[in-house]
């Protein structure tokens, strides 16, 4: 165990990445960080994370901050339930514990949105605690250290065992550090770069010429699919859009109106039934505007927009949190999901081209 530690503190001091969460020691920055990074590269973060420290630099500034403006700083990073836990656990420790980060493993786990790993991640980083942590990368490095033979999923109480004892006590901060690291940029998915580890020597899979096949993957349920219909809905020139309910996925996230289409319906039927059904407002189809696919974490979705133009009734939330009439360029100031995003460029090309035709409608 000491030479491993030893050998991988040494390879850290020279291959180490220089990360903006890294040169601090705020548990909050190494909290938001901990965060953004969980199911996202490191490269993609780090914009995201400078520029929500500029906006948001402390828990106080995040608890008093509005949902709208936390999910528009997220926007893009997928996985928006992360967001929103931050910003409800802010309001906690500034309630109960005057804005303060606890530092006791237990009372960090009782937050919102925070798991065993992130909790070490935050704790061993900020404060040098003894704790050991399993994302992705450290499964990878320690299944292929122990040739594991099955499933890292299926073997997590054991890989946790190893975590801990490989931990070096007396710099946990480092040492967990360089085992992402080395999970990161060595010890890849696909092409490790055996010839470059620390631990090349004492690597069972590496040794054993299954450094490729390891480690074994859990079979995965294929991912359902569904197709939905939205109304692009044109009163003069503003443009209806909707905010959705709490209890929904994508939560608090802005979009364009419109579901899933039923059995036996047009898609243009589909969004003439659901915008009345969610807003309480009739409409007509115009024109089509675009078709788009979009992969979630848990099913892939082909959007169908339609121009549609406002008929009559008042716009009420039957169905959604909120209903609002914007302009075409106050669209980007809310925070949309993903799938309607891509369909922005076609919407201003549209506009662009026919706009004028609704202005005095």
């Amino acid at each position: 165990m000491q030479r491993l530690r030893q050998s991988l503190q040494r390879w850290y001091c020279q291959q180490g990445r220089d990360l903006p969460w890294r040169r601090t020691r705020d548990p909050y920055a190494i909290w938001v960080a901990e965060v953004m990074l969980q199911q996202t590269q490191v490269a993609t973060v780090i914009p995201y994370f400078q520029r929500w420290m500029e906006a948001l630099p402390g828990i106080p500034a995040l608890a008093a901050a509005p949902q709208q403006q936390v999910l528009k700083l997220w926007e893009g990073l997928g996985y928006y339930r992360r967001a929103l836990n931050l910003h409800k656990a802010a309001q906690i420790l500034v309630r109960e514990r005057n804005g303060e980060f606890p530092r006791d493993l237990e009372q960090v786990l009782a937050l919102p949105g925070i798991g065993r790993t992130t909790a070490g991640g935050i704790l061993s980083a900020a404060f040098d605690q003894p704790l050991p942590i399993l994302d992705s990368n450290v499964k990878r490095v320690l299944a292929r250290l122990v040739a594991l033979q099955q499933p890292p999923s299926q073997c997590l109480s054991l890989l946790w065992q190893l975590s801990q004892q490989l931990l070096d006590p007396v710099q946990p901060r480092a040492f967990n550090q360089a085992l992402m690291d080395l999970g990161a940029t060595v010890c890849r998915p696909k092409k490790p770069h055996c010839g470059r580890c620390p631990w090349q020597a004492d690597c069972s899979a590496y040794n054993r010429g299954q450094h490729q096949q390891l480690p074994m993957s859990a079979p995965r349920a294929s991912r359902p699919h569904k197709q939905i219909a939205v109304a692009i809905v044109l009163r003069g020139k503003e443009i209806l859009i909707d905010r959705r309910l709490e209890s929904s996925m994508l939560s608090g996230l802005w979009e364009f109106p419109g579901g899933k289409i039923e059995p036996g319906e047009t898609a243009a039927e589909c969004v003439v039934r659901e915008v009345k059904e969610e807003i309480g407002i009739d409409i007509e189809v115009v024109a089509p505007l675009a078709t788009v696919e979009h992969a979630y974490t848990h099913f892939t979705v082909t959007l169908i927009a339609f121009i549609c133009r406002y008929l009559g009734g008042e716009a009420q939330a039957l169905q959604c949190s909120e209903v609002r009439w914007v302009s075409p360029a106050e669209l980007s100031e809310f925070p949309f999901p993903g799938a309607n995003q891509k369909l922005f460029p076609h919407l201003h090309a549209w506009l662009a081209e026919h706009g004028n035709t609704f202005e005095h409608t």
